[in-house]
């Protein structure tokens, strides 16, 4: 298996190019490249058809059915992509059984509908146009760990393939229609609930509007139009480009809420009827509040990127409800809600996990908007605003990711986690105050005597760290918590530009 091969060359046309970075910690993600870009990819169609090769040997190694479904997001090449995992796939003996242009949670939900135990979602999610990937998973509504992305990875690289008999390929109709029904479920709203859906061009925009006016709201459209080149902004809930856009028709529209979605359909950004983005953490937060007040004893799992509310609201706590810290990432906070028999799990990156009976456990951005929209109309006179004033009052940071190459990321937090434990032990202070505690389960997240934290980690999916501050204080103190946090990656070399600061 190469990782070193040129375009418009004669290797490129005739061998596997694979760059082993793109196997991350639960999904896999390379640079492909499109036309005009002058970055060298990190994968080719030949690597993509080795791919399928490897996740179709380690199904046959895990004694799984040999049935999958395939899907793919809307970007130019990501059909290309798919077929070409279809055919390593089918090499391995895999009946492969593609949705077409689907959301990612499309593909989660058709291994329900037609009763089959893997998926391969070919997507990229909210990346820029050019990255490629795959979502895969063989135990629904579960996603690959690091355990079954690090065997896969062997697989692939040392080239322990094996090829069998009795591939084939379905492709399979109705899902969409099937997919949209299900997501808007017996919801009808008792009122036309104004909701600005802003898609970024992405492959949500096919989905969201329909299924928003299936569940009786009124619907502004807001770049729903399918267009690769992502010609405003990618569609990133996370992103404030794509978030001022949202805000900007909420006030134009009088909305009374919007909702924005990702590439792939996974997640959802909500900006309340005054333009004020709430980040998702606290979303999620409003939501256990909601669903706590009827389901007992409620548990909830949130990342360790998420606001430090959760650990003290009072309305949690009387409603009996316990919430759990874990690693960030969409595999990570899946799988802890499924041990733990939570209600929901939630990430600040806009992952919504609704388990039954609500849903069926897998991030899914328009069952987010559902429950949201569920809660809204609930809450009677309220509006969006009003029930995030209700809220404990923080103030918190955007996600802003400093580019750090990939080889060297992890180092480079492994660094940072030492540097802020001695700090803790040393006794020093940041911005005045001393460190209370210091959480390493994922990167390095420091909490201090007042509660205010900053968080840093390694970006699980693109070669950039993480970077998130919260303060109850003010705003002020967001900013000063966060430059002790830019001093000490100033310290690391590695460590680049962010993509978006205070």
């Amino acid at each position: 298996m190469r990782a070193d091969l040129t375009p418009n060359s004669w290797e490129f046309e005739t061998e596997a190019l694979v760059k082993p970075t793109g196997f991350r910690e639960y999904d896999a993600r390379w640079w492909f490249g499109h036309p005009g870009s002058d970055k060298a990819p990190e994968i080719n169609l030949y690597g993509i058809q080795a791919l399928g090769l490897g996740l179709g040997t380690l199904i046959h190694e895990l004694g799984i059915e040999p049935r999958i479904v395939t899907g793919h997001d809307f970007r130019g090449y990501s059909l290309g992509v798919k077929q070409a995992l279809e055919v390593g796939l089918m090499q391995a003996g895999i009946e492969v059984h593609d949705i077409g242009l689907a959301l990612s949670p499309m593909a989660y939900f058709a291994q329900f509908d037609l009763d089959i135990p893997a998926v391969a979602m070919v997507t990229a999610s909210h990346n820029s146009n050019g990255w490629t990937g795959v979502k895969m998973g063989v135990e629904r509504p579960l996603t690959f760990g690091p355990d079954e992305m690090g065997r896969l990875k062997q697989i692939v690289l040392n080239e322990e393939f094996e090829a069998r008999g009795g591939g084939s390929c379905v492709r399979e109709t109705g899902v969409f229609e099937r997919y949209i029904a299900d997501v808007a479920g017996k919801t009808r709203l008792s009122r036309p609930i104004k909701v600005v859906a802003a898609c970024g061009n992405g492959t949500a925009g096919a989905f969201a509007p329909k299924a928003l006016r299936a569940m009786g709201a009124e619907v502004i459209e807001l770049d729903c139009e399918l267009d690769h080149t992502f010609p405003r902004y990618n569609p990133n809930p996370e992103d404030m480009k794509m978030l001022h856009a949202v805000r900007d028709a909420v006030l134009e529209h009088k909305a009374d809420v919007g909702l924005a979605f990702d590439g792939d359909g996974d997640r959802c950004g909500v900006v309340d009827n005054e333009g004020t983005e709430i980040f998702a953490d606290k979303v999620g937060l409003m939501l256990a509040r909601d669903l706590s007040a009827s389901h007992a004893d409620a548990v909830f799992v949130v990342d360790v990127k998420s606001t430090g509310l959760y650990a003290i609201d009072p309305v949690l706590k009387a409603n009996g409800a316990r919430t759990d810290y874990w690693k960030t990432g969409h595999s990570y906070i899946k799988r802890r809600s499924h041990e733990l028999g939570a209600l929901a799990g939630f990430e600040k990156s806009g992952h919504f996990f609704l388990r039954p009976p609500i849903g069926r456990g897998y991030d899914d951005g328009l069952v987010a908007a559902r429950v949201i929209l569920e809660m809204l109309d609930r809450a009677g006179t309220k509006t969006m605003a009003d029930l995030r004033r209700d809220l404990p009052v923080s103030y918190g940071s955007p996600t802003m990711s400093p580019a750090c190459a990939d080889e060297v990321k992890y180092d480079v937090v492994d660094r940072i986690v030492s540097a802020f434990q001695a700090k803790k032990e040393a006794g020093e202070t940041i911005a005045g105050r001393a460190i209370e505690d210091v959480n390493t389960v994922n990167g390095v997240r420091f909490t201090l005597s007042d509660g205010a934290w900053g968080l840093v980690r390694a970006s699980s999916n693109t070669p950039n760290l993480v970077v998130v501050v919260e303060s109850p204080n003010s705003a002020e103190d967001v900013k000063a918590v966060f430059q002790a946090i830019q001093s000490e990656l100033a310290r690391h070399d590695e460590v680049g530009e962010f993509d978006q600061t205070l």
